[in-house]
């Protein structure tokens, strides 16, 4: 399976003026990349632009094999255990709303109209960040303008992820930045942010269904 523009979102100057040169340097790399051919845009697949009403900016993919599957934090459902910045989500989420999902499998998070999106949508096994300078961030910065036309929730988790920000655009968006779950930081901020609650009540506060981060 190739890795096909999601026809949603192939009208980003990205997959015209970018994508062809750079999938061509990915090709060329000997080394295994993550996640494999045919998953680097799941995020973007399951959640089209119009569905867009909550952005997870993560850096890169995890490069451990088995675990990527083309969403930001995300792990397949028999991946055991989890990763380390996914726990430590999990575990502010059941501090903030008192449940989390049965897995790392976050897709209904994504169905939901989550965008679980990686700033990096590829990694060579083993070398997290070794993808984060060939060109990724272009498409990061079009997918975040793109869906601040309308109110949206950013959350961006970390200095790399809040870098981005410049490619927001202005609006009413609720925009939550903390420090990354990561085991190095996630004390620094990230336990008791409670960013899924703070979601929730916002998407409410404007007539919008909440998510439900247990999963549906």
């Amino acid at each position: 399976m190739t890795d096909q523009p999601p026809e949603a979102w192939a009208h980003l100057p990205f997959f015209s003026q970018d994508w062809p040169e750079l999938s061509k340097l990915i090709g060329k790399d000997s080394r295994r990349i993550l996640p494999p051919e045919g998953q680097r845009f799941t995020a973007l697949s399951l959640t089209p632009p119009d569905s867009v009403r909550v952005v997870i900016l993560g850096q890169d993919p995890y490069p451990t094999p088995g675990h990527a599957h083309g969403l930001a934090f995300s792990v397949e459902p028999d991946v055991r255990p989890l990763p380390r910045s996914l726990s430590n989500i999990f575990k502010e989420l059941f501090a903030d709303l008192g449940s989390f999902p049965a897995s790392g499998d976050l897709r209904s998070w994504s169905r939901q109209g989550v965008l679980l999106l990686n700033a990096s949508l590829t990694v060579p096994e083993g070398c997290a960040g070794g993808h984060a300078q060939i060109g990724w961030q272009r498409l990061s910065e079009q997918v975040l303008a793109a869906v601040s036309t309308r109110p949206t929730a950013f959350i961006l988790w970390g200095a790399h992820a809040q870098s981005q920000r410049r490619a927001i655009r202005p609006g009413d968006h609720l925009l939550i930045e903390t420090a990354h779950p990561s085991p190095l930081s996630a004390r620094r901020g990230f336990f008791g942010s409670r960013p899924f609650s703070r979601v929730n009540g916002w998407l409410e506060e404007r007539g919008k269904p909440a998510i439900h981060w247990a999963g549906v």
